[in-house]
């Protein structure tokens, strides 16, 4: 890299024709500059709390990806909009005129702790907190890999570039565009600093299949004994939360890869959910809130005291806190770990028909990561008046560039490879669906989970499910038995028969996207409608 590269971070050799270029700043200058901007306030402990204005989460309708003869075979374009090169020239041309003369900041990070697998990503925004935002999350490069940096890929993020739907083929004002022909990743008209971290995980997620690495949404934690273990699962069924135990080593909450070396995190932080955070149930993640350069957004917070209201979501459902993982006492400096020894699929059943956890089959495991199944409940979004059934191929749909089949495949041959054990852990509702049961206790879940990691759960008796065929423990030790039948635990057993054989339904027909694309074993471990409802006294005859 020339001199020049190294001052201003190779925006000049990029056509951009920025003013003054912050390169690397560290974490004590960008906290500075946010506030001295006004980009951002002060909270009592010493967090940075910023408002993103109406985009408070992922626009996933406005990401695009660029078709040309590269990606044409290569992307899943069911899943992916598509943008043609020559908007996307616009757009860049546009970008280009929308930096000129601005100060802007630049970061130079890593997308990876495998260092066989990791990719290097050049950061610009016109944000001093979005700088900060993006170095807590990506991992920073030594002394010597700063000077010998170069970029694989450019991701750039202006919150007020206006796109035109008409001149650049997007929908609206807000847009992503990738572009990985180009290696060049344009956000706009957007303040969510979350698109930045997701462009990363969606690049990663293009490339490393195709070296046989599996790329996964998932946090993952390792005990004493280098038992690794894997949570899939979607936002709200506790994969952040579930993985930070005290009592196991921390190694990423969020993106994580599966090489021929074992699992390593794509992140250097952590990007949990805040809203209604309890310093009892989750103390590890609430202790960051009153940590020194925690970037809080979306917080209530008492414009006097200072103190934050974590439980009002006036500004948005979906505030986050991002913090480096240094902020978690047992988190891992390497961010590496060897192969893991068990799997974990969490799902959020609004619906109180699946049980606190099952033991999969390797054809059961691939049938539910491709089905990616959560619920969303009455209240989180405007119009939702009970609960409905949400699946994400993939634990991560919007993220994935290429066909589920292709990551589930990757999947399956490691878990054979490695001889994981696989389960499927309901955090969401008991005693009824939502609205007439209550919550699955975190304690119930943290005991069982406890018992499927230490192998104990291994040598309990089982039973299994009669609408989804995955097996169930019948007792645990320290864990109330009561809630491992789904079905005792409804007042109305015909009604939990009846709302069992409408989810089995649901299944069925998400699944048929992927029926041409899974081997007959895989179809078999499908739940079969036919036996939906069954009570367990016929299922046992």
């Amino acid at each position: 890299m020339s001199t020049s590269e190294r001052h201003d971070g190779g925006l000049a050799a990029m056509g951009i024709q920025a003013g003054t270029v912050h390169l690397n700043w560290n974490e004590a200058r960008l906290y500075e500059a946010a506030v001295q901007g006004k980009e951002a306030e002060v909270a009592e402990g010493g967090a940075l709390v910023v408002k993103t204005g109406i985009h408070t989460g992922r626009s996933a309708k406005d990401k695009f990806t660029v078709r040309d003869t590269d990606t044409e075979d290569q992307v899943w374009w069911d899943n992916n909009a598509a943008i043609d090169p020559a908007h996307f020239d616009t757009l860049w041309q546009d970008f280009r005129s929308h930096m000129a003369g601005k100060d802007l900041y630049v970061q130079q990070l890593f997308g990876g702790a495998d260092k066989d697998h990791r990719l290097s990503v050049r950061v610009i925004n016109d944000l001093a907190w979005h700088s900060l935002f993006i170095r807590h999350l990506l991992r920073l490069p030594t002394e010597d890999e700063y000077r010998d940096f170069q970029a694989e890929f450019t991701i750039i993020n202006l919150p007020d570039f206006k796109a035109d739907p008409a001149r650049h083929g997007c929908r609206s004002e807000t847009v992503i565009g990738v572009d990985f022909t180009r290696k060049l990743v344009l956000i706009g008209g957007t303040s969510y600093a979350g698109e930045t971290k997701k462009s990363v995980f969606t690049i990663l997620n293009y490339l490393l299949p195709a070296k046989g690495v599996m790329p996964m949404h998932c946090s993952v934690n390792v005990g004493k004994d280098d038992d690794a273990a894997i949570f899939f699962g979607l936002s709200g069924t506790g994969k952040t939360t579930l993985s930070a135990d005290a009592s196991r080593t921390l190694v990423g909450d969020d993106e994580h890869g599966w090489s021929p070396n074992g699992l390593f995190n794509f992140e250097g932080g952590c990007y949990a959910k805040m809203i209604k955070l309890s310093a009892e149930a989750e103390p590890e993640i609430h202790a960051t809130t009153k940590m020194w350069g925690t970037v809080l957004e979306n917080v209530v917070m008492d414009p006097v005291t200072r103190v934050l209201d974590l439980d009002d979501a006036s500004l948005a459902e979906n505030s986050r806190g991002a913090y480096p993982l240094s902020a978690i006492h047992n988190a891992s400096e390497s961010g590496t770990c060897g192969h893991p020894k068990n799997l974990v699929m969490l799902t959020c059943d609004a619906f109180g028909i699946m049980p606190p956890i099952a033991r999969l089959t390797p054809a059961q495991a691939m049938y539910h990561f491709l089905s990616g199944y959560t619920a969303k409940v009455a209240g989180t979004e405007k119009g939702v008046t009970e609960p409905s059934a949400t699946f994400s191929a993939c634990f991560g749909a919007p993220f994935m560039p290429r066909h589920p089949a292709e990551y589930g495949a990757l999947l399956r041959e490691l878990i054979a490879t490695h001889n994981v054990d696989c389960w499927l852990v309901n955090t969401g509702w008991t005693g009824g669906a939502y609205g007439t049961g209550k919550r699955m206790p975190i304690k119930a879940t943290r005991g069982l989970l406890n018992a499927a990691l230490d192998g104990s759960l291994k040598t309990a008796a089982f039973r299994e499910d009669p609408n989804f065929g995955f097996m169930v423990p019948i007792a645990v030790d320290g864990v109330d038995s009561s809630v491992l039948d789904p079905r005792s635990t409804w007042h109305d057993q015909a009604a939990y028969d009846a709302q069992a054989s409408k989810l089995v339904g649901m299944f069925i027909e998400n699944f048929k996207t992927f029926e041409n694309h899974v081997a007959p074993y895989v179809r078999a471990a499908a739940p079969r409608l036919e036996n939906a409802g069954k009570t367990l006294e016929t299922a046992a005859e």
